[in-house]
């Protein structure tokens, strides 16, 4: 009986012990499998360097082996590469996705590119940061991120923010809201004062004030005569904060007095200005706001724009501010008092010292420089005689002149218009007067169509441009465009244009919904690290950025788009002279050098040439320093006599590389253009290697018996993309275009940050 009972014991221990395990290992089992599955999702365009996490674990989604996403390496890739991208050409995912794991290291140098799993990674010399990539299985001991964090970009757009219809455009650029609650000047935004909404007081900390009850103006979606329906009058009430309440949505304000209105709708606006002015307080930290209905002011009905008007919605705009409220308001923006992010660090700041103490002739800064103002009806009359007082304290503060800068001036709305050119101005008092008189044009904000304008139509002889001077553009936009600047503006920095944004009252959050192209400005400006931007909070506040631009824009050592792929290389040409390529065929090769060189602007600080031209031994036919006219080039190259002998193509590499590009200077790239016609004696690969150690891109031209495999090893990868066949010398010549388009692809496919 008692074994009985002892043998139903174990056996029930063991039943629950086992069971017992069990359980622990399905709840681990769960549990690591909601560990694995709870992986953040990435975009197929999301590079390494824009994550912040060290190490992660992320899903790519389908369909992200596409070209337009950059790889920069093999097996370890430069930051700034696509993630997924990098993930396919490594076989880690294909073009269905999946989980992937990444893991941050240190710089590397000499990214060597390749071709694999249907994915380019092209070849990089060096880049600060970099990454590896593997399956995404965790390894033990490390915790994974449910959430990755990202890195926070200098523009004043959101990308996650829900994009608006086009047609849209500025037209929802105030919220639907009616009081908003004034903020804090320590908040950062003095100009950009809201209301709150609260329609019975609550019982909290309360402070007096005299509050207008808002006057309410409606429009008739049929018609376009607007409808006063009612005007309470002003009382007594009491500002309180309601802790209890649901805070509502807040908006921007603009100015109503002061905008640039159409007529058709001018005497509602009137009338609700007078409204809010017979109201208006004048406390010191109090500007109350009047009304409107039909659309914000940024989107008050401008005439010919051919956008479908929106239903009315009533809104806020700024009440006219008169000059001594204009005063007390300027008390408040003061240094002290208003923390802003103007782009610029504290010793930057605006020197409080009159314009006319640095408004003489500056030779110093040489530049040829455009402003694009912004006349949209968005603005209004007040701010656009702000804008114009600000582009003439700039040209005070540059000291126009023959001898250093020029500026001219396209102000820009539905279509852009130049108002005057390089030319018609060579002092800074004629140009100031000038700006003064220029009138508003009205329309929409279209910087994208300016900017292609400028590209195509500015900067041209005629209209004064130097050859010798860098060219700038400076957009300065009120909120944001209302069309796309990217393609506009990658043409114009691939023409050497320096693209420079001055932000005035950028979006709000609520705001950020209706940009069309968010990030406009890092798709816009030269270079992404924050020299090429400024955010300014107010157009009131726009006067303490006049000396960080102008400072900015007169160095001219950091105008990093005035370089162009046809201005910015040092190019070696490796001439084979061996005894089977002839004295005829030679003479072939050597115009067919003059006429790449002819393609490119020569000087000693523009692209430089040199030559060797080798056999068994090397010799340098003349170095980069030689020559400093496009005509002296020339001329040196038709001089180069036939030397014949043997094909020794990996020596005369490895010299070209020690002789010729160790005295190229540190900005410039170094290109090598080697012509051969037949197989070297030598080994190729090594030296080669070595020269693209060195940052030296190479490109190989074979004629005739010239080996492939050899002519694939010498070039830069993408090998199609650097080394090229032809079966003739007198063919030559139909590589010339070709070659000249490639060298500027690349060029223009680096980063810009």
């Amino acid at each position: 009986m008692k074994t009985t009972i002892i043998a139903i014991f174990f056996g029930v221990f063991l039943t629950c012990t086992y069971a017992a395990k069990e359980a622990t290992r399905k709840m681990k089992k769960a549990k690591l499998y909601f560990v694995l599955t709870d992986v953040p999702q990435i975009d197929c365009e999301v590079k390494a360097g824009k994550i912040i996490n060290p190490e992660f674990i992320a899903k790519c989604p389908p369909g992200c082996q596409d070209v337009k996403y950059r790889v920069y390496g093999t097996d370890i890739y430069a930051s700034f590469s696509s993630v997924c991208s990098a993930a396919i050409h490594s076989g880690i995912i294909d073009n269905a996705g999946g989980k992937i794991l990444v893991q941050k290291v240190a710089g590397h140098s000499g990214y060597r590119g390749s071709f694999s799993n249907g994915v380019r990674s092209l070849s990089l010399p060096r880049w600060r940061e970099s990454f590896l990539v593997s399956e995404g299985k965790p390894r033990k001991g490390v915790t994974y991120p449910s959430t990755l964090e990202y890195s926070s970009s200098k523009s004043t757009a959101v990308k996650s923010e829900p994009k608006k219809p086009e047609q849209d455009l500025k037209a929802t650029k105030s919220a639907d809201t009616t009081n908003t609650l004034e903020k804090a000047p320590e908040q950062g935004d003095t100009v950009q004062k809201e209301y709150q909404t609260s329609p019975m007081p609550t019982p909290a900390t309360q402070m007096a004030t005299t509050t207008p009850t808002p006057t309410t103006t409606t429009m008739d979606p049929s018609t376009t005569t607007p409808k006063p329906t009612t005007t309470p009058a002003a009382t007594r009430t009491t500002t309180v904060a309601a802790a209890a309440k649901t805070r509502p949505g807040l908006h921007r304000v603009r100015d109503i007095g002061s905008s640039s209105v159409h007529p058709a709708y001018s005497s509602a606006v009137a009338a609700a200005s007078r409204q809010v002015q017979a109201a208006q307080g004048r406390g010191q930290n109090t500007a109350f706001r009047g009304m409107s209905t039909s659309a914000s002011n940024r989107n008050i009905l401008r005439p010919n724009t051919g956008i479908q008007r929106q239903e009315p919605v009533a809104t806020f705009r700024k009440a006219e501010v008169s000059p001594s409220h204009l005063a007390m308001e300027t008390d408040l923006w003061k240094p002290g008092l208003s923390l802003f992010d103007t782009g610029f660090s504290s010793k930057e700041e605006l020197n409080p010292k009159p314009l006319e103490s640095i408004s003489q002739e500056n030779p110093n800064c040489k530049v040829d420089l455009s402003f694009l103002m912004d006349g949209s009806w968005s603005i209004g009359k007040r701010r656009f005689q702000l804008q114009k007082r600000f582009l003439g304290n700039v040209a005070q503060a540059l000291g126009i002149s023959s001898a250093g800068p020029l500026m001219g001036i396209v102000q820009y709305g539905n279509d852009p218009s130049t108002e005057f050119n390089l030319r018609t101005h060579n002092n800074s008092k004629d140009l100031r007067n000038a700006i003064e008189k220029i009138p508003q044009r009205g329309g929409l904000s279209n910087a994208g169509k300016a900017l292609s304008f400028v590209n195509k139509n500015f900067f041209l002889d005629a209209n004064g441009n130097r050859g010798g001077a860098p060219n700038v553009v400076v957009v300065v936009v009120d909120g944001w465009p209302t069309d796309q600047v990217k393609e506009a503006s990658r043409l114009a920095r691939e023409s050497g244009i320096n693209i420079f944004f001055v932000t005035v009252e950028a979006a709000t959050e609520i705001e950020k919904q209706n940009i069309i192209e968010p990030d406009f400005v890092d798709k816009a400006v030269c270079r992404t690290n924050g020299f090429y931007s400024i955010n300014v909070p107010s157009w009131f506040s726009l006067h303490k950025v006049v000396q960080p631009l102008v400072k900015r824009v007169c160095d001219t050592d950091r105008l990093a788009c005035s370089k162009t792929c046809l201005n910015s290389a040092d190019i070696g040409f490796v001439i084979d002279g061996s005894s089977s390529v002839g004295t005829g065929n030679f003479h072939t090769v050597l115009q067919f050098v003059a006429n790449i060189s002819k393609e490119f602007e020569i000087s000693d600080t523009d692209t430089r040439i040199g030559a060797v031209q080798y056999t068994y031994e090397q010799r340098l036919e003349f170095s980069f320093d030689k020559y400093s006219t496009k005509q002296d080039v020339l001329s040196a190259i038709k001089r180069i006599s036939y030397w014949s002998g043997g094909t020794s193509t990996g020596a005369a590499i490895s010299y070209t590389t020690e002789q010729l590009f160790s005295k190229s200077r540190p900005n410039k790239r170094k290109i090598m253009i080697l012509i051969t016609d037949g197989r070297s004696y030598d080994d190729v690969s090594v030296p080669a290697m070595a020269a693209h150690q060195n940052g030296v891109i190479a490109y190989s031209i074979g004629v005739a018996w010239a080996a492939q495999d050899e002519l694939e090893a010498i070039a830069t990868d993408p090998d199609k993309e650097h080394s090229f066949f032809v079966d003739e010398f007198d063919n030559l010549y139909r590589f010339v275009n070709q070659l000249i388009k490639n060298i500027c692809t690349e060029f223009n496919s680096q980063p810009r940050n």
